[in-house]
Protein backbone atom coordinates (compact mmCIF):
# COMPACT_ATOMS: atom_id res chain seq x y z
CA UNK A 1 0.00 0.00 0.00
CA UNK A 2 1.63 3.62 -0.92
CA UNK A 3 0.84 6.66 1.27
CA UNK A 4 -1.74 7.81 -0.88
CA UNK A 5 -3.87 4.57 -0.81
CA UNK A 6 -3.16 4.88 3.02
CA UNK A 7 -4.30 8.33 3.19
CA UNK A 8 -7.16 7.30 1.35
CA UNK A 9 -8.16 4.45 3.91
CA UNK A 10 -7.63 6.50 6.90
CA UNK A 11 -10.03 8.96 5.36
CA UNK A 12 -12.49 6.56 5.28
CA UNK A 13 -12.27 5.28 8.64
CA UNK A 14 -10.67 7.38 10.83
CA UNK A 15 -11.13 11.70 11.54
CA UNK A 16 -8.26 13.73 9.82
CA UNK A 17 -9.26 17.17 11.82
CA UNK A 18 -6.10 19.16 12.23
CA UNK A 19 -3.92 16.71 10.04
CA UNK A 20 -0.63 18.51 8.95
CA UNK A 21 -0.31 17.48 5.37
CA UNK A 22 1.30 20.56 4.25
CA UNK A 23 3.34 20.40 0.85
CA UNK A 24 1.70 16.72 0.57
CA UNK A 25 1.14 15.19 -3.09
CA UNK A 26 -2.94 13.83 -2.83
CA UNK A 27 -3.41 14.04 -6.67
CA UNK A 28 -6.25 12.16 -7.64
CA UNK A 29 -6.86 11.19 -3.66
CA UNK A 30 -10.52 9.62 -2.93
CA UNK A 31 -11.47 11.71 0.39
CA UNK A 32 -15.22 11.96 -0.29
CA UNK A 33 -16.55 12.53 2.73
CA UNK A 34 -13.20 13.03 5.12
CA UNK A 35 -13.45 15.51 7.59
CA UNK A 36 -10.22 17.90 7.23
CA UNK A 37 -11.52 20.80 9.80
CA UNK A 38 -9.03 22.80 10.49
CA UNK A 39 -6.47 20.66 8.50
CA UNK A 40 -2.96 22.48 7.16
CA UNK A 41 -3.22 21.58 3.71
CA UNK A 42 -1.37 24.54 2.12
CA UNK A 43 1.00 24.18 -0.84
CA UNK A 44 -0.48 20.93 -0.82
CA UNK A 45 -1.30 19.61 -4.47
CA UNK A 46 -4.97 18.08 -4.63
CA UNK A 47 -5.58 18.26 -8.40
CA UNK A 48 -8.31 15.85 -9.76
CA UNK A 49 -9.14 14.85 -5.93
CA UNK A 50 -12.28 13.78 -4.61
CA UNK A 51 -13.64 15.89 -2.04
CA UNK A 52 -17.07 15.48 -2.76
CA UNK A 53 -18.79 15.77 0.81
CA UNK A 54 -15.90 16.53 2.74
CA UNK A 55 -15.58 18.90 5.65
CA UNK A 56 -13.09 21.42 5.00
CA UNK A 57 -14.09 24.40 7.48
CA UNK A 58 -11.40 26.44 8.57
CA UNK A 59 -9.11 24.28 6.84
CA UNK A 60 -5.80 26.10 5.67
CA UNK A 61 -5.69 26.07 1.80
CA UNK A 62 -3.34 28.44 1.09
CA UNK A 63 -1.36 28.06 -2.41
CA UNK A 64 -3.11 24.42 -2.26
CA UNK A 65 -3.63 23.00 -6.23
CA UNK A 66 -7.64 22.40 -5.74
CA UNK A 67 -7.68 22.58 -9.92
CA UNK A 68 -9.85 19.75 -11.08
CA UNK A 69 -11.15 18.71 -7.94
CA UNK A 70 -14.70 17.72 -7.07
CA UNK A 71 -15.40 19.60 -4.34
CA UNK A 72 -19.44 19.43 -4.28
CA UNK A 73 -21.30 19.53 -0.92
CA UNK A 74 -17.62 20.31 0.45
CA UNK A 75 -17.86 22.54 3.60
CA UNK A 76 -15.50 25.83 2.87
CA UNK A 77 -16.47 27.72 5.53
CA UNK A 78 -13.56 29.71 7.16
CA UNK A 79 -11.36 28.21 4.94
CA UNK A 80 -8.26 29.86 3.38
CA UNK A 81 -8.03 29.72 -0.11
CA UNK A 82 -5.43 32.78 -0.74
CA UNK A 83 -3.89 32.27 -3.83
CA UNK A 84 -5.63 28.66 -4.14
CA UNK A 85 -5.68 27.30 -7.73
CA UNK A 86 -9.82 26.09 -8.01
CA UNK A 87 -9.38 25.91 -11.86
CA UNK A 88 -11.94 23.81 -13.31
CA UNK A 89 -13.27 22.58 -9.58
CA UNK A 90 -16.74 21.51 -9.45
CA UNK A 91 -18.23 23.75 -6.69
CA UNK A 92 -21.95 22.83 -6.83
CA UNK A 93 -24.03 22.51 -3.64
CA UNK A 94 -20.60 23.61 -1.45
CA UNK A 95 -20.78 25.91 1.25
CA UNK A 96 -17.86 28.51 0.65
CA UNK A 97 -18.10 31.85 2.81
CA UNK A 98 -14.15 32.09 2.85
CA UNK A 99 -10.81 33.57 2.79
CA UNK A 100 -9.56 34.25 -0.96
CA UNK A 101 -7.65 37.13 -2.67
CA UNK A 102 -6.89 38.23 -6.12
CA UNK A 103 -4.36 35.40 -6.50
CA UNK A 104 -7.04 32.90 -6.25
CA UNK A 105 -7.90 30.94 -9.50
CA UNK A 106 -11.34 30.58 -10.19
CA UNK A 107 -10.99 30.10 -14.13
CA UNK A 108 -12.98 27.33 -15.48
CA UNK A 109 -15.29 26.53 -12.19
CA UNK A 110 -18.71 25.37 -11.77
Amino acid sequence: MNAKEALEQYAKDKDLREANLSEADLRGTDLRGANLSGANLSWANLSGADLRGADLSEANLRGTDLSGTDLREADLSGADLRRTDLSGANLKNANMPFLCDEKTNWKGTH
